[in-house]
């Protein structure tokens, strides 16, 4: 089976550090455990990231999106990804609580 790697875009890094610098205002032991499970969760993509489903905004951008999602309800996040298959590379884009609106085209870096 192919191995990818995984890759955080800074939108991404942004969108989890402002995810844990916001739990650890009230939690700070949690926080720091829910923000490692949570990357190695990410780093899960190396094996078969296609087995995510498409997210919401794949219908408005010109690549394949996908969509990681991690946590319990009411605190599911998802990670919203690409995959270069030439490359062998998943991009992580962005980092959204999955409660919240779609990404637009230009939260995704995209012109639109």
């Amino acid at each position: 089976m192919k191995t990818y790697r995984v890759r955080l875009q800074p939108a991404a890094l942004e969108d989890l550090d402002q995810a844990y610098l916001y739990a650890a205002q009230s939690a700070p032991e949690t926080a720091f455990k829910w923000f490692n499970r949570f990357f190695d969760t990410l780093q899960s993509l190396q094996k078969n990231p296609t087995r995510c489903m498409r997210a919401a905004e794949d219908r408005k951008s010109s690549r394949e999106l996908r969509q990681l999602l991690y946590g319990k309800r009411p605190h599911v996040f998802r990670a919203i990804f690409t995959v270069d298959e030439n490359a062998s590379i998943v991009w992580i884009l962005r980092i959204r609580r999955a409660q919240r609106r779609p990404l637009s085209q230009k939260e995704l870096g995209e012109n639109g």
